[in-house]
């Protein structure tokens, strides 16, 4: 009865109508986001030719090749990758009840990190799909040490404990990371990788990552309502018939391939995971049906804007998206970190 009871007050706590605004209204701000990051870079390009590109392509100007082969792939992966780590950010804080839960702050990036750090030292030219793999690798072995650990400790796997072992085992990763960069002298590919940056996204590059992603979101999508009462407790969840124990393995799974596809590609992005489901569940409540999708919109909000700016902050020059998110992230971080009493918000 108190299972139910809990469960319905989550319902209650949702907000179908302001989810769906986001949806609608977030999609078609997408859309504009992305034409928008297309037009603008060392060169700006009129809105006017980005849609003649896009609909009536001619192989013989060179702004409509711009366009294609540079311009919308790179917009098309911030979107994707906004979506991967926002998304899998809200699945690992719904599933360990945990809201400092990111996929930067639990071992995927620095097992990334390390992984390409082996990869630039020990088998330099590695072409880019390979390294991809590798850095996919690598991110699935650091989260799951960083698990692991969680589930040896004595009393389980508590918040407080899964972010103590991530900021353990990424310390230790990255430390790795840096004696090899040093050893090897490969630090400035490796500083390239750990700034993050969607500039050079190819299509070919971006389709592997796509299926990823797809895939990432469908999944977390069909355990959204599991995920929402394992938010509740473990206790509520088991109560209410759901078997959490596979629910667990199969949402880390899909964290993986989220996460995992979207740092092969992008780099050690962080914060986006963070920040994002705490902005979505301000807004629609607690329900991870609306959660997961409202996430991936805004996520790919995020990443879209902050690749726009990161091009108008010092032009020509670039300045690293994973630091101007950055800016935004470690205030929110340490928010949280002052405001956390233990459970979701």
């Amino acid at each position: 009865m108190a299972a139910t009871t809990q469960a319905t007050k989550a319902n209650r706590r949702s907000r179908p109508l302001a989810a769906s605004l986001i949806l609608i209204g977030g999609v078609i701000l997408l859309a504009f986001a992305i034409g928008l990051s297309i037009s603008v870079g060392a060169a700006d390009i009129r809105l006017s030719t980005v849609w003649e590109a896009l609909f009536h392509f001619d192989a013989g100007r060179t702004e409509h090749q711009i366009i294609l082969d540079m311009r919308l792939p790179r917009a098309v992966a911030a979107a994707l990758i906004g979506a991967a780590l926002a998304v899998a950010g809200a699945i690992m804080q719904g599933m360990t009840r945990n809201p400092m839960a990111d996929s930067g702050l639990l071992g995927l990036n620095s097992g990334a990190g390390l992984a390409l750090a082996i990869c630039f030292a020990l088998v330099p030219g590695t072409p880019f799909l390979l390294m991809m793999l590798y850095s996919f690798i690598g991110a699935a072995a650091g989260a799951g040490l960083v698990f692991g650990i969680g589930f040896l400790s004595k009393g389980g796997m508590t918040p407080v404990r899964l972010t103590l072992a991530g900021a353990a085992v990424s310390m230790l990763l990255v430390a790795i990371s840096e004696g090899i960069a040093l050893y090897f002298k490969v630090g400035q590919d490796l500083a390239f990788w750990y700034a993050g940056a969607v500039t050079g996204t190819t299509w070919e590059q971006l389709k592997f990552v796509a299926v990823g992603v797809l895939v990432g979101l469908v999944g977390a999508l069909s355990l959204s309502k599991s995920i929402t009462l394992l938010s509740l407790g473990e206790e509520v969840a088991t109560g209410l018939g759901q078997r959490t124990g596979l629910i667990k393995a199969l949402s880390m799974v899909f964290v993986l391939i989220l996460a995992g596809s979207a740092v092969s590609l992008v780099g050690a992005i962080g914060f986006v995971g963070l920040m994002v489901p705490h902005v979505t569940r301000f807004l629609v409540g607690v329900d991870y049906r609306w959660v997961v999708p409202s996430s991936a919109v805004l996520g790919s909000l995020l990443m879209v804007f902050a690749d726009i700016l990161a091009r108008m902050v010092n032009p020509p020059h670039e300045v690293p998206i994973g630091a101007l998110i950055a800016v935004i992230g470690v205030p929110f971080f340490l928010y949280l970190a002052m405001k956390q009493k233990g459970g979701l918000d």
